[in-house]
């Protein structure tokens, strides 16, 4: 039987396209191609489980395209490495980096027992458009506002590579590999179900959904994806985070599109992506952190109760409960429910962002430490590119602005699909005939606001005043 001549390491690359690292250990001959499942070293970042049900159906993939070759195991990386390099008499591993501080840190020190045993180690830039460490300012510092990053660091600089052909992988499996199953991705309670049917988890779907969004949605990107009942936009975040398609097939995919402001507003939104990676990478507590120190005084709210109703979406406030409902039945949510539904937790609720960061953590298929954590931070006020914490979206007027015709609040809080649209968003000011008709009996088939939106802004404006001094 032939032997292989490199192992090829998949972590948040499981694709054969545009796959720089895949592409070196094939250069090498026959590759052992494997998955490590760490729990080991990922702590309080081990995986949540939305993220652990999408890399079971994504790993399924990936060994398909791999013809069933592609090799399973779970503990620490370093043990499994060695073992496989000893047992196949491997001299070359190869890998594309991961930017979380964890895997920077094990990554380091697995780069280093390797090269100590004389196995080369490659690895290659196939997550990022532009390493965190290569966009800085002009006195070295990294950016902290985001239009600067954009536009002076990262559209100043190199351009991204290009992206490479899929590679034709001539693959070895070990006899240790574990089944699929054995990793233990999938719930024992089939919570899952509802949420797959909105997917196609893998290679394909991702490349699918990136020209479904080139075809249907990138004509109006710019205007229309605001508005969470219309198909404006790209659903690519967890394809990206799980590296099913490549931030640079991505980039140059819709730069081949005609020029347009929509063009360039996408663009810009990978932009964001990149921005939060050059945040985590520079300041590596900031999921956990207040970038602005100030906010480390301020004094949050500590109700289990409010917590459990935004998290199960029952708070009384219709835009809120849709995006949270939204989150639950799809494992995913639509940007601008997003930061409605920040907002209300951090400044109406005044309950720690840190709550919402690893509620999405849990919930969220397209659950990225980066992104999470530089997102929350960003609507909570207390991170880069912050506006004074005090802005504070109000969700009846978002409702009547981006859900203008409600088939968005309809849709995941029926309870009140029978309201006409002006009481929509505020059930609350209608009045008892209108909630009668509509079959709606505040308090019991649907909450009352479990806060006053006026009265909880305006403290929180006090408090933050009051921390200025």
């Amino acid at each position: 039987m032939t032997q292989p001549q490199a192992i090829h390491w998949f972590r948040q690359d499981l694709r054969l396209d545009d796959n720089p690292a895949l592409a070196q250990a094939v250069q090498q001959g026959v590759v052992l191609p494997v998955y490590i499942l760490d729990d080991i070293n990922s702590h309080e970042y081990k995986m949540g489980g939305a993220s652990r049900v999408w890399l079971h159906h994504s790993l399924n993939s990936l060994n398909k395209s791999l013809q069933n070759k592609l090799s399973l195991f779970k503990g620490n990386p370093i043990e499994v490495l060695q073992h496989l390099c000893e047992k196949h008499h491997i001299k070359m591993v190869t890998w594309n980096r991961c930017y979380e501080p964890w895997r920077i840190a094990r990554d380091t020190e697995i780069k280093t027992k390797l090269t100590g045993h004389d196995i080369q180690v490659i690895s290659c830039n196939g997550s990022l458009l532009w390493e965190p460490w290569t966009v800085l300012k002009s006195n070295q510092e990294p950016y902290h506002v985001f239009t600067q990053f954009y536009r002076k660091g990262c559209l100043k600089t190199a351009p991204p590579r290009q992206p490479i052909e899929p590679v034709h992988v001539s693959a070895f499996k070990d006899s240790e590999s574990l089944a699929l199953e054995a990793l233990d991705l999938l719930p024992r309670i089939k919570w899952d179900s509802q949420m797959l049917e909105h997917w196609a988890i893998g290679e394909e779907g991702a490349q699918e959904s990136l020209q479904r969004f080139i075809e249907q949605g990138l004509s109006d990107y710019k205007k229309s994806r605001d508005f969470p009942a219309l198909n404006y936009v790209s659903r690519l975040s967890p394809h990206l985070h799980f590296g099913e398609i490549s931030p640079h097939r991505v980039w140059y995919s819709i730069l081949q599109q005609e020029n347009s402001k929509n063009r360039e507003h996408y663009c810009s939104e990978l932009g964001w992506r990149e921005f939060s990676h050059h945040l985590l990478f520079h300041h590596q507590d900031l999921p956990s952190q207040n970038l602005q120190p100030k906010y480390d005084q301020f004094p949050w709210g500590d109700d289990p109760s409010h917590l459990k109703a935004w998290q199960t979406g029952q708070t009384g406030i219709p835009f809120v409960d849709a995006g949270m409902r939204e989150l639950w039945q799809t494992g995913y949510m639509h940007n601008r429910a997003r930061l409605i539904v920040g907002s209300y937790l951090t400044k109406n609720l005044r309950l720690d962002w840190r709550h919402g960061e690893r509620w999405f953590w849990d919930c969220l298929f397209d659950a990225d430490l980066a992104n999470n954590a530089a997102s929350w931070q960003w609507v909570a006020g207390t991170g880069a590119d912050a506006a004074e914490y005090v802005r504070i979206f109000n969700p009846v007027i978002q409702g009547h602005k981006f859900d203008p015709d409600g088939d968005y609040v309809r849709h995941y809080v029926p309870e009140l699909k029978d309201l006409p649209i002006q009481h929509l968003f505020s059930p609350w000011d209608a009045s008892p005939e209108v909630l009668e008709k509509a079959g709606i009996k505040l308090g019991k088939n649907y909450p009352y606001p479990i806060v006053d939106f006026k009265t909880s802004r305006d403290v929180t404006v006090k408090m933050v005043e009051a921390l200025d001094g």
